[in-house]
């Protein structure tokens, strides 16, 4: 069954300010002990959330203002330190669907494509623009128009970047690999068979 193309994701946003914010602060290696992928959500910014005794303590993503939200905005280098794979994945399980920042770090950029999670580029003033908007209005509905690279909001556009290879997996249906691969397994088989290796 052919992957959804995604030309767009629209929802509420939440803004996490800061530049370098890391996988490891994006979720913690201590919950990384884990099968599957099921329930990293929960742990997502978890050392940033909570207090060492698990009370709140006013992150962005615990504000009753802005639960739901499905569209991150965020400052320069999001993602960067090391190349886990489980912080888009807590990202995505948390509910995450669009990430909006300044700049990305390349392998996490690479993560959350392959998970469907496009992640656009704006400058300063355009993130400012937003998170202002949603500040004023957290109801307000962001639209992340991969297909024509902009973010629609309140009444106003803003351009993105969104480099090629990731525009066109995505908006293509082809951005996981292993599912490519496992939806042409008889056409792989084939091949491999013809070149005398099975």
């Amino acid at each position: 069954m052919a992957l959804a193309k995604i030309t767009q994701v629209s929802g509420r946003g939440v803004y996490v300010p800061g530049s370098d914010i890391d996988t490891d602060r994006i979720i913690p290696a201590r919950f990384m002990k884990c099968v599957t992928f099921d329930g990293l959500g929960e742990f997502a910014f978890y050392d940033v959330r909570f207090d060492k005794d698990g009370k709140s303590i006013g992150h962005p993503l615990d504000d009753p203002r802005f639960k739901g939200a499905s569209v991150l905005l965020s400052g320069t280098n999001f993602g960067c330190g090391s190349s886990r794979e489980h912080a888009p994945q807590a990202l995505y399980r948390f509910g995450i669907r669009a990430v909006i920042a300044e700049s990305f770090a390349e392998i996490f950029f690479g993560n959350c494509t392959t998970l469907g999670i496009p992640c656009a580029v704006a400058n300063t003033a355009d993130i400012k623009k937003i998170a202002d908007a949603v500040a004023a209005n957290p109801q307000i509905d962001i639209k992340v128009d991969v297909q024509n690279r902009q973010v629609v909001f309140g009444g106003q556009t803003i351009p993105v970047t969104i480099p090629a290879t990731a525009h066109e997996s995505l908006t293509s249906g082809k951005w996981d690999p292993i599912a490519e691969l496992l939806e042409n397994k008889d056409a792989v088989h084939a091949r491999i068979t013809a070149l005398g290796f099975a």
